[in-house]
């Protein structure tokens, strides 16, 4: 992909020649002189890891993007995996409160 092709915002299958062994699609946050920070946003579980350790963001270069494709047997990448749950009230603490 030629740096003319490249827009912000734009949903790109990319590939890393390093940390990430299998393709991946990012979101263009970045462009600079001969790649793009992406921000990953689908990805093979394979490289969970390595996508997290990396923050869920990468640079790479424009040779290594292609116009985005439906991605296939792939994990979305989630910034907030955070859990909530109800927590049950106990006798005690009924207790105090009708004091």
């Amino acid at each position: 992909m030629k740096k003319a092709d490249v827009k912000v915002g734009a949903i790109v299958d990319a590939k890393s020649e390093e940390e990430i062994k299998k393709p991946f699609q990012g979101k263009v946050e970045k462009i600079y002189e001969n790649s793009a920070l992406l921000a990953i946003a689908s990805y093979d579980p394979v490289d969970a890891t390595a996508i997290s350790d990396l923050n869920n963001k990468i640079v790479v270069n424009f040779k290594n993007l292609k116009a985005a494709s439906a991605a296939k047997n792939s994990k979305t990448a989630s910034t907030n995996e955070v859990k909530v749950e109800k927590i049950a009230k106990t006798k005690k603490a009924d207790k105090d409160s009708k004091k």
